[in-house]
């Protein structure tokens, strides 16, 4: 169990640096995302062929899947635009509110009953980013950039949920990467007419991070996090994600100076989310926990 644990916590870590490394990439989000998910997707089929179970889906299974990948790939496009737009910090705290968009993405998903105090919950985060948003208005683009990165994620995340079961983990993994490349490379001739750059190849320094990006903060994670699952709840899993947000700001705080740019107004509305963020798991526990108790009645 603790090697679990330790697998969980690390894959964790590991994602609070895609904050930074996104920073430090001197390539436009798109063509960012453009290499992260060739790179991944290239790593996980080479896995899957040395292991020999390359997965064998209908036509339907796929564009299904796809689809979600499609949302996958517009999540770190914006995600990365927000970080672009504003800063590491401003995107990390606005990714930090990912469960309380759930908490209302979800019942529509499934077609089942709001949590009404999920809706008040999210409301209580609103807040905090309308906090954020009000007291440094130079960050507004990457603050409203990063709200919709976060619904997405909220999204896709919601829709893995109800595929999860269904098909080997590296499967969904590879089509989602894979299927989101082709989209956005087909996208990419539009996007580039709207957001024009003269740097369409990494530096060598770009690659290194995008390497590390790929492979150490995509690939290994994934294969971390899916070991620790084994193990470890879901519920565990995302109560510890929470700390993504908190590692993302630190990280940023001591490699990239952003300590300097922070208002006195972020870290008000960054207390308000945490605080909201925190309280929403525990009532989401005490629920999980009744739940339980009644079905073993």
């Amino acid at each position: 169990m603790r090697t679990a644990y330790l697998k969980m916590h690390t894959a964790i870590f590991l994602w609070g640096f895609t904050g930074l490394l996104g920073k430090l990439i001197n390539l436009n989000e798109g063509l960012l995302v453009w290499y992260r998910m060739l790179i991944s997707s290239v790593a996980i089929a080479l896995m899957m062929l040395y292991r020999k179970n390359f997965p064998s889906l209908k036509r339907t299974e796929v564009i299904k899947i796809g689809g979600i990948g499609f949302l996958v790939m517009l999540h770190w496009v914006t995600f990365y635009g927000s970080i672009k737009l504003s800063s590491i910090s401003v995107a990390m705290i606005c990714l930090s509110s990912i469960a309380l968009f759930a908490s209302i993405i979800e019942p529509l998903v499934n077609r089942t009953k709001f949590d009404y105090v999920d809706i008040v919950f999210s409301l209580f985060a609103l807040a905090g980013i309308a906090t954020i948003y009000n007291s440094d208005l130079s960050a507004s683009a990457g603050i409203i950039v990063g709200i919709i990165s976060a619904m997405l994620s909220a999204t896709f995340s919601s829709l893995n949920k109800r595929i999860a079961g269904h098909y080997e983990a590296l499967t969904i993994s590879l089509v989602e990467l894979s299927s989101g490349f082709l989209l956005l490379t087909a996208l990419l001739p539009f996007y580039l007419a709207f957001q024009p750059t003269s740097n369409f190849l990494p530096s060598f320094s770009d690659s290194i991070y995008l390497l590390i990006l790929s492979l150490v903060c995509t690939v290994l994670t994934w294969i971390l996090s899916l070991d620790a699952l084994r193990k470890v709840s879901a519920f565990t899993m995302g109560l510890a994600l929470n700390l993504e947000p908190v590692y993302g700001i630190i990280l940023a705080v001591l490699f990239a100076g952003e300590g300097k740019i922070l208002t006195k107004g972020f870290y008000f509305g960054a207390i308000i989310i945490m605080i909201t963020v925190v309280l929403h798991t525990i009532y989401k526990f005490r629920k999980a926990a009744s739940y339980n108790r009644s079905q073993n009645l």
